[in-house]
């Protein structure tokens, strides 16, 4: 297949570049003269003809028209074939390029290596912008270098011919006709060349338009909701590499003005094109680049604590780190660019450490020009939001000019304690603001709209456990904000809905709470999808009451902060289903013990029967066993069955650790008829596990039951005291405690 037929079966995107590239004249600069390149110039007009009657003969009007059109065209070439020869030879190889772009492509494609993110029309458009914006570079500094050979050429015939002092006047006149026609065509390539330019400043100008005014602001604002969860690409390579090619380009213009001064300073002459406008052409780049320049200078990641809930909230006192890149890549400027950093000091606030760092590619782990500040102490504090900036001077090639960027707002605390509303502060302004430089947001703070809101909420999740919240569990929680709707996608939260309602439990550290113990202790049970979570009372008991006995759910409490629990259901001696639910567990009970062992061990004691555990199925239908086994697999499941092995067969070292000895014991149901227990001393059935000293349901553990200080003093505690936090209030009534009080 020929290169040509390749060509034409490119795709679109390829073909476009095709079509730019061929958008020109180019060949009317052709000017200089060689034997072969006329042999070859011949060769080229005879297989026009012969095209030619071939269309003739086949009575192709269109073609035939066409083939006579380029042949008048090339035969404008007659006196210099030899720069129609090299034209179409870059041209070919332009061509090349573009077909191992191609190729490339394929090859990509086959090896399944997946882009970083999908371009959309605009980055694609983008592309094929900058694409033709090379090309027409190309083609200028062909016509530069034509431009200088034609003038080189009348220079030299000219000063050669006043050298030479010619006195016949016939000679002068044929010299004279020679020179105006030199003259002449180095006039029309100046204007050609300055026209080409003005296209090109044009092009120029769409291009870092896209640049600045829809790729760098969309970049900034995924950036802005990753710092908060989301999921977005914030990559600076795409952006890199196109602010590079756009300065590139106007750096060159900037050559080419430069080029044009000095032939005009060697040759000039009454009306010269290039004196009237040149200097447009000058401001027009110059303000070009400057504009290109200061948008390229970025923060590409937000300031951040080692130890911090997010981005953008600082500590007093406490390191921080915040990294700023530019997106033009000079290699010669590694180093040579000095960034400083300060805060808006007219809020009195100072930043200790290194306050000025060189941009370079060492630190970078793209090679990308980054000045990475580390180990920056914070001091002073105030409730508002604060914003770092970053000062630079770009210098390169005579041009100056001086850069600033600046961070998004960030949340100052003077301790721990207060992360969990500063990091409140953080989501709300960037959920809705997309004015970064507003300290004063929270001064008339916006409602959010509910479709913001709820995915804010999952990003949340998704950004820690890689899997968000679904439609159920946002319609759950949006149930809880605003009752029961049709539609909630016109409901509005308003800041103080979020985090100031109904102090100190407002809704924020209802979620944060959950959040919290999802993130810590129940990564894997969120993740497999194990955990339905956010659910109500009602759509629960609603679910259960259409399963079979021991189906059970997982849910978060609405009453209790960070707060988990499970409900199951059991069938009545009527045939009636019954949904029973357990106290919630915190975190001071998933510390002691992962909530899968809770879970696979859970049991129920009562009077004439085997102790049995209720929870068969997880919701819908899948074995609890299929659900949870993989997790007793590692180690702190295995410790989890050493526990409760120890709790089941040694009940003085279950009073060691009466919270998970009661545990296993007893059930405390969220009920208010039929109580498993109707009295702890007289329904509590002897274990069989158990040895025959044991037997007695008034030994050890029953004395314990009534008395649980009883052991206080005895030699079997004295070496490990029972647990601080351990309370029994609940277990001394004929009857059990709502919800269970065990665990608390």
């Amino acid at each position: 297949m020929t290169q040509w037929e390749r060509l034409q079966q490119l795709p679109a995107a390829y073909r476009q570049q095709l079509d730019e590239l061929y958008d020109r004249d180019a060949l009317r600069r052709a000017a200089r003269d060689h034997d072969l390149a006329m042999v070859l110039f011949q060769v080229l007009l005879e297989n026009l003809d012969i095209q030619h009657s071939r269309f003739v003969q086949e009575d192709s009007f269109l073609m035939k028209h066409n083939i006579r059109r380029y042949k008048q065209n090339f035969q404008r070439y007659q006196d210099d074939p030899c720069y129609l020869a090299s034209t179409i030879l870059w041209f070919l190889e332009k061509e090349k390029d573009i077909l191992q772009s191609a190729d490339l492509a394929e090859q990509v494609q086959v090896l399944h290596i997946e882009q970083e993110a999908m371009e959309t029309s605009s980055q694609q458009d983008l592309e094929r912008k900058l694409a033709g914006l090379r090309n027409d570079v190309q083609c200028l500094d062909h016509a530069m270098l034509c431009l200088e050979e034609q003038q080189d050429e009348f220079d030299f015939k000219y000063q050669t011919f006043r050298m030479e002092a010619v006195t016949d006047e016939a000679v002068k006149k044929e010299q004279s006709k020679l020179f105006q026609f030199l003259i002449n065509r180095v006039n029309e390539c100046r204007k050609s060349t300055l026209s080409d330019l003005n296209k090109l400043l044009h092009k120029a100008k769409e291009a870092i338009d896209i640049l600045v005014k829809n790729e760098l602001v969309e970049w900034k604002r995924r950036q802005q909701k990753a710092c908060i969860g989301a999921p977005d690409s914030v990559s600076l390579d795409h952006l890199e590499n196109w602010f590079t090619c756009a300065a590139v380009c106007l750096f060159q213009v900037r050559e080419f003005l430069s080029k044009l001064e000095e032939l005009v300073g060697k040759v000039s002459y009454d009306k010269d094109p290039v004196k009237a406008q040149k200097p447009v052409l000058q401001r027009r780049a110059d303000a070009l680049l400057k504009d290109l320049l200061e948008s390229s200078f970025v923060v590409e990641s937000q300031p951040t604590m080692p130890q911090g809930k997010g981005p953008l909230v600082l500590r007093t006192n406490v390191q921080f780190s915040v990294k700023t890149r530019l997106l033009i890549k000079f290699p010669e400027l590694n180093h040579a660019m000095k960034v400083n950093v300060y805060m808006d000091r007219y809020r009195r606030f100072n930043v200790l450490g290194a306050m000025t760092k060189a941009l370079n590619m060492v630190e970078s782990q793209n090679g990308g020009m980054v000045a990475d500040f580390r180990h920056l102490i914070s001091l002073s504090v105030t409730e508002e939001l604060h914003i770092i900036y970053f000062d630079t001077v770009f210098q390169h090639k005579g041009l100056s000019v001086k850069l600033q960027a600046s961070t998004l707002p960030v949340v100052i605390i003077s301790n721990s304690s207060q992360q969990q509303s500063a990091w409140a502060s953080v989501l709300w302004f960037n959920m809705i603001s997309q004015d970064t430089k507003d300290v004063i947001f929270f001064a008339n703070c916006p409602a959010a709209t509910w479709p913001q809101f709820g995915e804010m909420l999952s990003w949340q999740f998704l950004a820690a456990t890689k899997r968000g919240l679904n439609d159920a569990q946002l319609e759950m929680i949006a149930h809880k904000l605003f009752g029961k709707r049709e539609d909630y996608n016109t409901c509005k939260v308003t800041w103080s809905k979020f985090s100031k309602e109904n102090p100190p439990d407002t809704f924020w550290v209802w979620f944060d709470g959950i959040f919290v113990m999802v993130k810590t202790y129940l990564e894997n049970l969120w993740r497999d999808g194990h955990i339905m979570g956010f659910v109500s009372k009602g759509k629960e008991k609603f679910l259960l009451k259409k399963k079979q006995r021991g189906t059970f759910l997982l849910r978060f409490s609405e009453s209790v902060i960070g707060g988990i629990t499970f409900s199951w259901v059991e069938i009545t001696a009527t045939g009636q289903p019954d949904v029973k639910t357990i106290q919630p567990f915190t975190k001071t009970d998933l510390s002691q013990i992962p909530f899968h062992e809770i879970i696979r061990n859970f049991l129920i004691f009562e009077v004439g029967n085997v102790p049995e555990n209720p929870l068969l199925y997880l919701y819908p239908n899948i074995p609890k066993d299929k659900a949870f086994g993989k997790y007793s697999a590692d180690k702190t499941g295995g410790e989890g069955i050493e526990l409760f092995n120890a709790v089941c067969l040694d009940r003085k070292s279950a009073l060691k650790k009466p919270s998970f000895c009661i545990f296993c014991v007893f059930l405390c149901l969220e009920q208010d008829e039929n109580p498993l227990l109707e009295s702890p001393l007289e329904m509590f059935p002897t274990d069989p596990m158990l040895s025959d000293s044991a037997a007695d349901p008034g030994d050890e553990l029953m004395m314990f039951l009534n008395n649980p200080n009883i052991f206080l003093e005895s030699d079997s505690l004295q070496d490990e005291p029972v647990l601080s936090d351990f309370s029994l209030h609940g277990f001394n009534c004929l009857s059990p405690q709502p919800c269970g009080s065990i665990f608390q």
